[in-house]
């Protein structure tokens, strides 16, 4: 499964639609992030990609150009092993991808937060509010998929890619986008457990607004419909699409979600 709003990139790749490269986070000891971040009116709206997406996918260059328009400060970046950040996508956990996120939160950021996940990125981006309470003001998830290393991908693997991961570390994966498959670590799929959130209620102090498609093959909208349910915040409302699929990426589905951002955005600004 993933949300892949255009083909998985090779670490170290940076395709720009904005015409400028990223800058670069470096930190001792880890990895170089890619990231594109543009100042305006604050909270920052942070856009976090889906599972072997790049910040270059389509929701995220639509929302960086409609943030541009509204002069809204706006970051998006590439997790370690994704686009223009360096690592190996195969060799990277959940936990490391949030450990980016925060190290972009904390590095490059200032004030509150308005979080937009996608798809994996919605669980990124609800451990990040947990992590991060103070600094978090509100939540946008589009497919939502947390715990889908458990929920959803431990369950489908086949016997032949189990014994894949258990003699090699990897196993390859088919993907419906076109992209061809794409490599499952053994890392991903065993520390992905250490950070569920749908196992009790989730203490973010900020509003949430779910999107998911109802005819999204990836990712069913239950998790959406989940995720709402355990968000002890009052303030959390799921949109269903009846049409809609994982990527949610047709014109009509980035104008609404355009629209949930604004709205959501003007309510929590300071």
């Amino acid at each position: 499964m993933g949300c892949q709003d255009t083909p998985h990139a090779p670490a170290g790749a940076a395709a720009v639609p904005d015409q400028q490269q990223p800058r670069r986070l470096t930190l001792a000891g880890r990895p170089s992030l890619g990231y594109h971040l543009h100042p305006g009116a604050g909270p920052t709206i942070v856009f976090l990609g889906g599972f072997a997406s790049t910040m270059d996918g389509t929701k995220a260059a639509f929302l960086d150009e409609r943030c541009r328009a509204w002069h809204r400060s706006f970051l998006r970046f590439d997790y370690r092993g994704h686009g223009a950040s360096d690592g190996a996508f195969v060799d990277a956990t959940i936990g490391e991808w949030l450990d980016d996120a925060l190290a972009l939160l904390d590095r490059v950021t200032d004030g509150p937060c308005l979080l937009v996940g996608s798809s994996m990125g919605a669980w990124i981006a609800t451990l990040a509010a947990l992590a991060r309470p103070g600094r978090v003001a509100a939540l946008v998830t589009v497919a939502a998929a947390p715990d889908f290393t458990e929920l959803l991908l431990r369950p489908a693997l086949t016997a032949a890619q189990k014994a894949d991961l258990a003699r090699q570390g990897w196993t390859p994966r088919p993907s419906r986008y076109g992209d061809g498959p794409y490599p499952i670590g053994r890392r991903l799929v065993e520390e992905g457990k250490h950070h569920r959130v749908l196992t009790g209620p989730i203490a973010v102090p900020a509003p949430l607004r779910a999107i998911h498609g109802l005819a999204d093959p990836d990712v069913p909208f239950g998790l959406s419909l989940r995720l709402v349910q355990a968000w002890q915040h009052p303030d959390a409302e799921a949109l269903l699409v009846k049409d809609g699929d994982h990527r949610l990426s047709r014109p009509e589905d980035l104008e609404r979600l355009a629209a949930v951002v604004d709205r959501l955005w003007r309510q929590v600004r300071p």
